[in-house]
């Protein structure tokens, strides 16, 4: 038996109460709304992948103390067992929680195991200002950077500072320690 577009548009009409396009309106909409609800929803599978992508973000920050820039660069978010940290005039913050901006592939991601002052003061992506050398930088720039430094204290715990280059001492005791020069 055969269904004819004019059995189908009066059996719509006479069920519904409906014109066929007030019908499929509300009908597209529906599918519309389903896959946007169901799409604020991550399948099960997936949830385990996100949460353990996410799993260094949630623990609680480690103090780190006095660090070198070079020890800051192992914290660039390459490696998830290490978490993701920045600096700002010296103060090393962990951004970790923010890994989607400033971990690989993240529109700020060139900061990351860095002291970016000098970048955030002057608004660039450019490598070469990738620095904490702030000297040079007018007033405004300066206010920019401040501006940056409450944002970074307001939302991110620090944890540590940099220190200039370590150098290796003998002790008396015979045995090599470390020391902030």
């Amino acid at each position: 038996m055969a269904l004819s577009f004019t059995t189908l548009t009066d059996a719509i009409a006479q069920y519904t109460g409906l014109s066929p396009a007030a019908f499929f309106t509300i009908v597209a909409v529906m599918v519309v709304a389903y896959k946007v609800v169901c799409g604020m929803f991550v399948a099960a599978e997936d949830y385990a992948a996100v949460k353990k992508a996410n799993e260094y973000a949630a623990r609680e920050p480690v103090q780190l103390g006095d660090v070198t820039e070079e020890e800051l660069r192992a914290y660039d978010g390459t490696r998830p067992d290490k978490p993701l940290l920045m600096a700002i005039k010296g103060n090393i913050y962990d951004v970790s929680r923010s890994r989607m901006f400033y971990g690989p592939g993240g529109p700020y991601a060139l900061f990351a195991g860095r002291d970016a002052s000098r970048a955030l003061a002057l608004m660039s992506f450019d490598s070469q200002d990738l620095t904490g050398n702030i000297d040079g930088l007018n007033a405004s720039e300066l206010e920019v950077l401040q501006d940056w430094e409450y944002k970074f204290m307001e939302k991110y715990v620090k944890v540590g500072q940099l220190v200039p280059q370590r150098t290796r001492i003998e002790s008396a005791e015979g045995g090599d320690k470390l020391h902030d020069s």
